[in-house]
């Protein structure tokens, strides 16, 4: 059975560009976004690594720790590393896990054998503090991945795990944000002091918290 929004992600011992790490201890009690890359030395792919390591920092200051997964081996991985490094003029910083046996691919269901029986599909998971998966994304081989909308994504996430709130169509950082349903238009006014604009009875936007 494929992973769900809200299932447990699966933890894992892996072999990978910065040593061994187990899943769970990698990502602490912080978050964590695991995506996939069909294999090492692919032109888009490439230009996806620079782009996450180029962003590394606005991960970290989310406290939000990204892992790399290729069904190729170690070796080819430190070949790929620095040939992003110069292409992307970047320091891929983050590890590169290399699942030759495909344990971990078929564990989060990223191989999908109508596109291909072998090699991952472009597939991420971004995994919140509990463990739990908080979103999923799955693009085909030919189109790169926008990593400015997961970090929009992930302050969303992070935004609804720590208020009572959702976010709007487009939403960025800043902008004003959703009373869910669950917390009544009473309630809403005195849990949110900067004010409640009622739209409707079901449609109520408030200044972003914890801004």
């Amino acid at each position: 059975m494929s992973l769900r929004l809200g299932d447990i992600a699966p933890n894992f011992t892996a072999q990978t560009s910065i040593g061994e790490i187990d899943f769970y201890e990698y990502l602490g009690d912080g978050w964590g976004v695991l995506f996939s890359h069909p294999a090492d030395y692919t032109p888009v792919c490439t230009t996806e690594l620079g782009k996450t390591a180029a962003l590394q920092g606005e991960f970290e200051k989310r406290n939000v720790k990204v892992l790399a997964l290729s069904v190729d081996g170690l070796d080819r991985h430190a070949g790929w590393i620095n040939d992003i490094n110069e292409t992307q003029q970047v320091n891929v910083g983050f590890p590169i896990i290399a699942d030759q046996d495909k344990s971990i691919a078929n564990a989060y269901g990223m191989i999908h054998p109508n596109a291909s029986e072998t090699f991952t599909v472009r597939s991420l998971f971004v995994i919140g503090p509990d463990k739990k998966v908080k979103l999923m994304i799955t693009y085909p081989a030919s189109t790169g991945r926008n990593f400015v909308e997961v970090l929009r994504v992930i302050d969303s996430l992070q935004l609804t795990a720590n208020y009572s709130v959702a976010t709007p169509a487009d939403w960025k950082e800043g902008e004003d944000v959703i009373v869910v349903p669950a917390v009544s238009t009473e309630d809403a006014i005195k849990k949110f002091p900067k004010g409640v604009n009622v739209v409707k009875p079901y449609l109520r936007y408030t200044p972003q918290p914890n801004k």
